[in-house]
């Protein structure tokens, strides 16, 4: 059976970037895909590269979860999974820790932009964070994998991997492709429009979450930064703010640039950031009632072991089959 599997780090609540950017799709692809089984997961393990107080980490792990369902994944058709609740994951990175090279971790620009700002006391796991990545992929052979632009690179590292190893022990991976979202992939910051909405971002005013009041949707909206021009006009490079929040427009409001542009034809940001704000809210409130109703419960407990049962029959035979392959243990 052909798979997708993606992964996110419980460091932070989930915001409309990486809604619009890629759990929306996801949810979309769980219809249009019926042939292709779903693999989800809460990527606790990767969290841990620097320290979290560990009910903190827990509390984000169930938030994260709770908003996945709550913004239209079906445990029917996705299995739902803690990455620590897997063992596969972490002794498959080891593995993988073996047939990587030194030269192509320290190129990562993720790690080298982040031991930057920490400076000292960057962890090993820091470093070694895209075998790890590549064992959370590699372990279910998945065709695709969905991601934003900034993590090809640890994509491209994965694929390497996989096709070093499929030479030396005779085809044990699927090498996966990218799955890019063409429009709403990258979802820029509220306060400065040429970088990423980040949820690790110290300025809370740069993003919305998903669980965010309707008041705190609407300010930030009608605070974000646009330009002097005052017009509806969708242009990137030259105007980053406005076409930024026209993007965000767009994909809740399913309507292309040049319907918003002449539906504002004859109005300033005032009106625009005011429809904005509402047509937000209207989207998450639905989703943060489900999220209400998810978090404490059973439910949540028993889509987690479903996902996790699913997740260690699939990846215990891929870990033993590499291993069988390199003649470690006993032959199984």
């Amino acid at each position: 059976m052909k798979r997708i599997l993606s992964g996110i780090q419980p460091t932070g609540s989930l915001n409309i970037g990486t809604y619009l950017g890629s759990v929306k799709n996801f949810v979309k692809l769980q219809d249009e895909l019926p042939d292709y089984e779903f693999f989800i997961f809460i990527a606790d393990l990767h969290a841990i590269t620097v320290y979290k107080d560990k009910q903190e980490l827990r509390k984000l792990i169930r938030e994260l979860a709770a908003l996945y369902i709550a913004c239209g994944l079906r445990p029917e058709r996705v299995n739902l999974f803690i990455q620590s609740e897997v063992p596969a994951h972490a002794q498959m990175a080891y593995l993988l820790q073996c047939n990587a090279y030194i030269g192509e971790l320290e190129r990562m620009t993720q790690y080298k932009d982040k031991s930057k700002k920490q400076e000292t006391g960057v962890t090993v796991g820091l470093f070694t964070y895209p075998t790890l990545m590549a064992a959370d992929i590699l372990l279910y052979d998945p065709d695709f994998v969905p991601v934003g632009r900034d993590q090809k690179q640890h994509l491209e590292l994965t694929r390497d991997i996989a096709q070093r190893v499929n030479n030396k022990y005779n085809d044990i991976f699927t090498v996966p492709e990218p799955l890019i979202a063409e429009v709403g992939a990258k979802i820029n910051s509220l306060t400065d429009p040429t970088a990423k909405m980040s949820k690790s971002d110290a300025n809370e005013k740069s993003r919305i979450n998903l669980l965010d009041p309707e008041h705190i949707i609407k300010k930030r909206i009608r605070s974000a930064v646009t330009d002097s021009l005052g017009t509806i006009t969708y242009d990137p490079e030259k105007r980053p703010g406005i076409s930024n929040l026209m993007t965000i427009y767009s994909l809740i409001g399913n309507k292309s640039f040049d319907e918003i542009e002449a539906m504002y034809a004859d109005k300033g940001y005032k009106e625009f950031k005011d429809d904005l704000g509402e047509l937000i809210y209207q989207e998450l409130k639905p989703i943060q009632d489900r999220y209400n109703e998810l978090i404490n419960s059973k439910e949540l407990d028993d889509i987690f072991d479903k996902g996790r049962d699913a997740a260690y029959k699939v990846s215990q035979k891929k870990l033993f089959k590499l291993m069988n392959r390199i003649g470690l243990g006993r032959k199984r």
